[in-house]
């Protein structure tokens, strides 16, 4: 009987130490502001509510709807397939524009031209390049915008048209230098004809053009919430690659000049989620 009373007390006192243990764990990393719950993040406005005008730019066509099968595969329902015209004239350029967006415990690896045009039978030429659009800064406030409380670095704003009100609305840009991944392609059985896939990220508030990046970015255990959105543009022209390319960087950067303040002001405004998790964790502490 002796026996039993002591391993019955012994196995309370193990619990006892577990629970206190967990408790004293839980406190620390609230202490230390570590989440270990990754929470989703929705959109504020979809993304397909995007303006079927941009700058110079106006949307041709329908948006494409892909297939369950093909939104299995993509891993989110958020997304948007549409081509844009510039100044109303298919030979001047056109692109189409695929944007998809992910929140929570992001498990899916991107779908980027690199892996997934050469199986479409396309052919790579030489190996992926970053290139920077031109933006023209002047037409941002670099000065009035919210701090990053990690880096005391000050987030870019623009200001945007409500779509209905058509008031004017700040919406907070990015941090990190606008670049993207851009990797070009041939057709083997269409000669002349040059295939251009360019892509970036904006994860938790800050722009990369690296999928690997990415996830980094988006999985921060400081960060209460996660979310990752995938740009890509899709250029076709018959050029040869070193004429394409320099096309494509033109017109990349003219329809990113009013395409990204639109895509703020759908995205989650992280400045404000920051802010809300820094008062959150000083009142529990």
């Amino acid at each position: 009987m002796q026996v039993e009373r002591a391993v019955k007390q012994a196995f309370v006192a193990a619990c006892t130490c577990l629970a206190l243990g967990g408790l004293g764990f839980c406190l620390a990393m609230s202490q230390l502001n570590v989440f270990l719950q990754i929470e989703s993040v929705p959109l504020r406005t979809p993304i397909d509510e995007l303006p079927s005008m941009l700058g110079g730019w106006k949307q041709v066509g329908k948006d494409q709807q892909l297939s369950d099968a093909v939104i299995e595969e993509l891993g989110t329902k958020n997304y948007l397939d549409r081509a844009y015209v510039f100044q109303n004239d298919p030979t001047r350029g056109m692109l189409q524009v695929h944007i998809a967006y992910y929140t929570g415990m992001i498990d899916t690896v991107p779908h980027i031209p690199e892996r997934c045009w050469g199986a479409a039978g396309l052919v790579m030429c030489g190996e992926t390049q970053e290139r920077a659009p031109k933006l023209d800064q002047s037409i941002f406030n670099l000065k009035s915008g919210p701090l990053q409380p990690g880096t005391g670095l000050r987030y870019p704003q623009a200001t945007v048209k409500e779509l209905v009100t058509r008031k004017d609305a700040t919406v907070n840009l990015p941090l990190g230098d606008m670049k993207m991944t851009v990797s070009i392609f041939q057709d083997p059985k269409s000669q002349g004809i040059t295939f251009i896939g360019g892509y970036f990220f904006i994860a938790n508030g800050t722009i990369t053009p690296s999928a690997l990046a990415v996830r980094n970015l988006s999985f921060k255990l400081t960060d209460r919430y996660a979310y990752y959105c995938k740009v890509q543009f899709s250029y076709r022209v018959r050029e040869q690659p070193e004429i394409a390319i320099t096309m494509f960087d033109q017109l990349a950067s003219d329809l990113l000049q009013s395409l990204l303040p639109q895509l703020m002001r759908s995205l989650p405004d992280w400045p404000a989620l920051e802010s809300q998790s820094l008062s959150s964790a000083v009142s529990s502490s």
